[in-house]
């Protein structure tokens, strides 16, 4: 473990736990969907020299019995099993997931024991009291079911995370800035008014994974706990921020967080294969920011983004955000430095793609979410923000005016 070199200017009294080990960044590079990009990341991380002014821990390997909090023994097991023989063609393999988009090559199931085992000990740092921030910006698979592979995802970290949080938090707040919606945590928490889920996501027919509409709030005590906000093609940072402030100001005053989990996925910039969204890390930083402000234990995590070198500059300039750093715009001199080119420089320029998310459709989504659809009496009396949940009223419980205004000004949230 590496001691910073000065305090971290981000707010914070204690600077941030920065997840790292060489062999920790050698495993992550052989993943087949982002070939070296843990490299890329914490070598630009590297030449800004932000590796140093935060504590460096080196990640523990998950073992069989952390990894099965979530995952099935089955699964566990078959992945261990076609990981050691290198087999992608075992007849068991369609069950679990393994094919197509998490092909079962060898080596993975140690991968995957290492990104969780990273996500975990992340989280450890957290709970020791090490740290308000802890970042593992090869972590955020959350596609990953518990007894299945998907997305390029073959273990949740992100739930293994969460899970570990919950030894010490008693209510923990994910939040999900991928393209992709994060339908593997939403599912592994859907039951629970412990863990609250805010995806913001594209949601179009035929996109992966298919899910999270706004209508889908959660299940049983779970219900109203889920917070799904589709989002259309070529949004940008100021109307993307505009609607993660909105939605996340009514989740923090509702929810009353005591931890948070954050996944940064870096595939809604621009010029990622996706296609999809417009953003740029500005974008992305601000809703950063308006979260650190909360002052929880924050665990940071990555996921998508297949524009190797826009994915690296994203979570670098994130990682200064964190510290409070204001970046040179000029690349510094290092191992890959001539993937910036031409113009080597730290910036992202969003590109002519038009934004398919109308003011109005925007606005629907967001009143939908507040409440303000809700066609009860209570409804018309209540400021927005104290409409709770999505779909009107707090859950299970039927309150009068003043005892919700009551426990919502004492800061009490019924779980």
């Amino acid at each position: 473990m590496e001691e910073p070199e000065e305090p971290a200017e981000s707010g914070q009294s204690l600077p941030p736990v920065y997840i790292y080990s060489p062999e920790y960044v050698s495993m992550c590079d052989s993943l087949a969907k982002v070939p070296k990009r843990a490299s890329m990341v914490h070598s630009l991380i590297e030449a800004y020299a932000l590796h140093k002014q935060m504590r460096i821990v080196k990640p523990k390997v998950a073992s069989m019995e952390e990894m099965a909090t979530f995952h099935t023994d089955a699964y566990l097991q078959h992945l261990q099993k076609v990981s050691q023989e290198g087999d992608d063609d075992h007849p068991d393999s369609v069950e679990y997931g393994l094919g197509y988009d998490c092909p079962a090559t060898e080596g993975i199931f140690d991968y995957a024991a290492a990104v969780g085992g990273a996500t975990i000990t992340a989280a450890q740092c957290l709970i020791d009291g090490m740290c308000k921030v802890a970042i593992n910006w090869s972590g955020g698979w959350h596609h990953a079911k518990k007894d299945e592979a998907s997305g390029f995802c073959y273990l949740n970290d992100a739930v293994l995370g969460i899970l570990r949080l919950r030894r010490k938090f008693d209510r923990i707040l994910y939040v999900d800035l991928d393209l992709h919606h994060g339908d593997g945590v939403e599912d592994a928490f859907s039951f629970t008014s412990k863990v609250m889920t805010v995806s913001l996501h594209k949601f179009s027919p035929g996109f992966f994974p298919g899910t999270g509409d706004v209508s889908d709030v959660g299940l049983g005590k779970g219900r109203y706990y889920s917070v799904n906000v589709p989002i259309q093609d070529g949004i940008q940072d100021e109307k993307y921020y505009h609607i993660c402030e909105s939605v996340l100001k009514e989740v923090y005053i509702a929810f009353n967080p005591k931890a948070v989990v954050l996944q940064l996925g870096a595939d809604t910039i621009a010029g990622d294969p996706m296609c999809s969204f417009n953003m740029t890390p500005v974008g992305i930083g601000k809703c950063l920011k308006y979260i650190l402000q909360w002052q929880l234990a924050t665990l940071i995590l990555g996921g998508g983004g297949y524009n190797l070198a826009n994915t690296a500059r994203c979570w670098t300039y994130l990682t200064g955000v964190i510290l409070g750093k204001t970046l040179s715009s000029e690349i510094p001199d290092h191992e890959f430095f001539t993937a910036y080119g031409p113009d080597y420089v730290l910036e992202i320029t969003p590109s002519c793609r038009p934004d398919r998310n109308e003011p109005h459709r925007v606005q629907q989504i967001l009143n939908y979410i507040k409440g303000e659809h809700h066609p009860s009496s209570l409804a018309l009396l209540m400021p927005p923000s104290l409409w709770w949940p999505i779909s009107g009223g707090f859950p299970k419980y039927h309150l009068s005016f003043g005892l919700i205004i009551s426990l919502t000004k004492g800061n009490i949230f019924l779980a």
